[in-house]
């Protein structure tokens, strides 16, 4: 079943950090079976508070998401956001 990886960047907080992982992360999905669906496009914001941007990622499955995230490769990288900004990550599956 997809399951869709959705971040949602709160605020900045070290522009620089942020600016490594953006150059960095595609390199990470290489060997992965994921589609971008949503990358910082525009938002209209219907509830709550706006966040800076948003990314939705497909993955077939939530094992295949997990093996991505958890992979080495991401995990170096993902050290860079952490520094960079405040986000949100939820992993969620699709429906039947």
């Amino acid at each position: 079943m997809a399951t869709y990886m959705v971040f949602t960047r709160e605020s900045t907080q070290d522009q620089a950090e942020l600016d490594t992982y953006m150059r960095k992360v595609g390199a990470t999905f290489k060997g992965h079976p994921v589609k971008t669906l949503a990358a910082y496009g525009p938002q209209q914001v219907l509830e709550g508070d706006a966040p800076e941007g948003v990314v939705i990622v497909e993955f077939p499955s939530t094992a295949e998401a997990r093996a991505w995230y958890d992979s080495p490769a991401y995990q170096e990288v993902v050290q860079h956001r952490f520094k960079g900004a405040r986000y949100r990550a939820v992993l969620v599956e699709g429906v039947r």
